[in-house]
Order: structure tokens, then sequence, then C-alpha cells
């Protein structure tokens, strides 16, 4: 069971306080990597929990047609409106991940403190929700956590081992490793991740 319940007023209520520690102020130097080769701008994109959306805008600034914005809080959701008001209001998804109806609609999901916010209690929920966002031979590539943390998340914490047990029935399993381009703050204690969702 949840200690705190990790619903639309509890995340809210973090922006309102401006308790928001995840939030590094610039795009992830691992994802920026990521999408800097990426010759397909066409690719439909998810990045869900995306927060202040650092990764989005970045994204649509490099001319991805198809990236959508995502989160469960109106406050996360009107702040990244506020600093990007040129990015189509089509895009961007105020709503829980878990009652996202676009099945087989994007080829990407970017994962970005997203998984890590969520129960463990709804990891398998949230492996098979992926999958059936995802295209065929869709992927999801991005960040987690590679330790455990010490106290009652989020975050929520983890290792190789169990994301590879949690994952390999419904994907394959391209990259799983320790990431060495993560800020200095989190170097040596996030996985970066590539995975392509079997058929």
């Amino acid at each position: 069971m949840e200690k705190i319940k990790l619903d639309k007023a509890y995340w809210d209520s973090r922006y309102q306080s401006d308790n928001i520690k995840w939030d590094i102020g610039y795009v992830s130097p691992a994802i920026k990597n990521w999408f800097d080769i990426q010759k397909n701008k066409n690719l439909s994109i998810l990045i869900p929990g995306a927060g202040s959306g650092y990764e989005v805008s970045y994204a649509h600034q490099l001319g991805f047609k198809k990236v959508f914005y995502m989160d469960i809080s109106s406050e996360a959701v009107n702040l990244f409106k506020s600093k990007n008001t040129s990015f189509p209001e089509n895009r961007i998804l105020s709503t829980d991940f878990f009652d996202l109806n676009l099945s087989s609609y994007f080829d990407v999901i970017i994962e970005q403190t997203f998984f890590c916010a969520q129960s463990p209690s709804k990891r398998v929920k949230y492996v098979k929700k992926t999958y059936d966002l995802l295209r065929k031979k869709g992927q999801i590539v991005g960040l987690l956590f590679g330790i455990n943390f010490q106290k009652d998340g989020p975050p929520f914490g983890g290792d190789i081992m169990e994301y590879q047990k949690l994952f390999e029935q419904k994907y394959e399993i391209n990259k799983l490793q320790i990431c060495n381009t993560s800020i200095p703050e989190r170097a040596g204690s996030e996985i970066w991740m590539e995975l392509t969702k079997k058929s």
C-alpha cells in the first residue's frame, strides 16, 4: 500500500510549494545526447511526467514534429505552457499516464524521473501500459535510478537485475547500464536504458 497517495493533488502540492528537487533546471545530458543523434524528426515521442518539460522543449527546438508533453499535475502543465508559448496545445496531455487511451501510437517513450515517481506496486502496470502505447518495435529510452533510497519515496529506486527481470518479458533489452553522462549529483546512481518492444 502507498503510504502517500501519489495522485494529482499530491503532485500539484509539490509544485505549489516548489518542492521539486528532481527538477535539474535543464535537459538531462544523456537524453539530450540521444535526441542529438536521431535523424528521424517524425518519430512520435511521449515524455510522461514531463514536469517543467526541458526534454520536450529541447526536442521541439530540434525540429521533432510529434513530441508530446504529458503530466498529471495542472501546476506542472501551466508552468510548461508559460515557458513554451509556441508549443502546440494539442501535444500537451494533462492526464494520468495509466488512463492514456492511445494504443500503438508512439514510436518512443522517453523515461526521465517518471518511473521512479510511481509506487513500486505499479511497475508491472507501467510495463504493460508502455507496451500498449508503443507501436511495433517501439522503444523506451531514458534513465532509471540505479540505487535504493534509504527513505520512503518518491523517488523509488532499484537495480539493473531488478529492472532486467521486470522488462525482459515484453522488451528486448538493448542497453541497461550505468549512465556515463549523468549530472554530477547523480553520477554512478543512474542507469541508461534502451528497450525495444517485442512482437
